[in-house]
């Protein structure tokens, strides 16, 4: 039992990680862009922010899906022996 949380834990992490990591990035520069330019609107990281993310969704999605299938195969596998 403790096997599948940790593989959840470390499948959720794997699949989440890239998508945050690069919005922290983008947010990251454009919030220096506007320090350096004394530009104080909030709403000016969204946009690059979600077309950052959606950029990496389109390169990952397959990546993501095999190992979300995977792990869904991995627990499928693992029913028979929770059972008894």
């Amino acid at each position: 039992m403790i096997e599948l949380i940790r593989s959840a834990i470390v499948t959720i992490l794997t699949i989440a990680s890239p998508v945050l990591l690069v919005a922290m990035g983008v947010g990251l520069i454009i919030s220096i862009i506007q320090a350096t330019t004394s530009i104080q609107d909030q709403t000016l990281t969204f946009v690059p922010k979600i077309l950052a993310i959606l950029g990496v969704l389109a390169l990952l999605f397959g990546w993501m899906i095999t190992r979300l299938t995977a792990y869904t195969t991995f627990l499928f596998e693992r029913i028979p022996d929770l059972a008894g």
